[in-house]
């Protein structure tokens, strides 16, 4: 039985098997989570990164797609970069761009467990520079999650690390909203 836990805290302190980057689609790292995951871990994931588009990823990572590395100095075995969307504020694209975001979790719990993960640390992707709304960011994030567990396709632990009190309350409100049972 899966678990799926929310806390407010720094992901890249996570001692999990493996902890999801908001990546951007160069993999070469970035603002906010990605560059906080490329600073603490060390300068073997970016290498890491540097040879995935050397090599299988020479256009680089695209939206709704994952792929894993090292971890480097992290406590954490594997860093699994996943591009989610940027916010498009809505119109007829909005819904395209969900089912995107929400390829974005499903990508990376796929190669968690294609990794032998028995847990995972994921931050809100989208909804810190990509502006995407905290509820709706929060509703897709478990909706996939939850549906991933229903299938029997999630690591024993799923954990939501979230990087402010409010972001964890959306969270908190999403998962009721839902009827998904969080620790």
């Amino acid at each position: 039985m899966t678990r799926i836990e929310l806390a407010i805290g720094d992901i890249t302190r996570e001692h999990v098997d493996a902890i999801v980057n908001a990546a951007n689609s160069s993999l070469l790292g970035g603002g906010g989570v990605d560059g906080a995951i490329h600073r603490a871990g060390g300068p073997s994931i970016l290498e890491e990164c540097r040879a995935l588009r050397a090599t299988t990823l020479p256009d680089g990572l695209p939206t709704g797609d994952a792929v894993a590395t090292g971890a480097g100095l992290l406590a954490a075995r594997w860093v699994i970069h996943a591009v989610g969307p940027v916010w498009p504020g809505g119109g007829p694209r909005a819904e395209e761009r969900r089912r995107l975001l929400a390829s974005a979790y499903r990508s990376s719990l796929d190669i968690a467990a294609g990794l032998g993960a028995a847990s995972v640390a994921f931050p809100a992707i989208s909804a810190g520079v990509y502006g995407w709304p905290a509820d709706d960011a929060a509703e897709v994030a478990l909706a996939t999650v939850a549906a991933a567990v229903a299938s029997d396709r999630a690591p024993a632990l799923v954990r939501f690390v979230l990087f402010s009190s409010r972001m964890h309350a959306e969270f908190g409100a999403a998962a009721g909203r839902l009827g998904v049972t969080v620790a």
